[in-house]
């Protein structure tokens, strides 16, 4: 199994990375920190890891030749590549933080979207899965350019199954809830700043809007997302999965 991941050098990207090459399959991955894809090289030997910023077509364009070189073709494409963006009311975001976070989370995805359609219409199959995430499915205050581009993110799951579904190809969104880590510690922390509350409150606001009062890991979502690529999802395509505990409620 021929398997790229973005935004695979840290989180959840090297979770998956980490469990597909358990399973044998060949990993290319690719992170905007070249710290972080350092270490991953490291801890995956024979992994393509690269250092890449998804919002820059010159830049992917590269990456994905490379793997495509190297490969010929591929079988699952997971664009994670995600940001949390800037916090805050609407109208006291700044505009080019607002086309940062949307870069990453929409263009990035298009991007590789775009790439794996081609390779796999041609060739017949493929899956892809998109991270988006509950906050694509409920909103969540303060966080306006995150839920706009991850709710951008469903429709575009939605679409490309219409689209690549004749070619046998299948296509897939996870909808992580809060995930343990440390970018959730760095979502808190803002959050929290720009509601002028305390930490520990807005950690235990997620905790409570959820039923299995819980957060999630990143190997719960490892589990999904193999699943997904596995011959026993052979029928499912154009769904939108969460994956975190059954979420009640955003609202603060």
């Amino acid at each position: 199994m021929r398997v790229l991941i973005t935004g695979g050098g840290s989180g959840i990207g090297l979770t998956l990375a980490r469990r597909f090459s358990a399973e044998g399959a060949q990993v290319a991955l690719c992170d905007a920190d070249p710290k972080a894809v350092e270490s991953a090289a490291a801890a995956l030997p024979g992994a393509i890891a690269r250092t890449c910023d998804v919002t820059d077509a010159a830049q992917m364009d590269a990456f994905l030749a490379e793997v495509e070189t190297a490969w010929g073709g591929i079988d699952v494409v997971c664009a994670n590549a995600g940001t949390g963006g800037p916090a805050g009311r609407i109208e006291d975001l700044d505009y080019q933080a607002w086309q940062d976070c949307v870069a990453v989370n929409l263009h990035g995805a298009f991007l590789t979207c775009r790439w794996a359609a081609r390779l796999m219409r041609a060739q017949g199959s493929g899956c892809i899965i998109i991270t988006s995430s509950t906050s694509g499915q409920w909103g969540h205050p303060l966080r306006s350019p995150y839920c706009a581009s991850k709710w951008a993110l469903v429709g575009l799951t939605k679409t490309l199954a219409m689209e690549l579904g004749p070619a046998g190809v299948r296509v897939n969104a996870i909808c992580p809830g809060a995930v343990e880590g440390d970018r959730m510690d760095r979502v808190v922390a803002m959050e929290a700043a720009a509601a002028g509350r305390d930490e520990a409150d807005v950690r235990a606001q997620y905790v409570s809007g959820v039923s299995m009062r819980t957060w999630v890991t990143a190997d719960d979502l490892a589990d999904t997302v193999l699943f997904l690529a596995s011959p026993a999802a052979s029928k499912i395509s154009g769904q939108i999965l969460a994956i975190d505990g059954h979420t009640e409620t955003n609202a603060p």
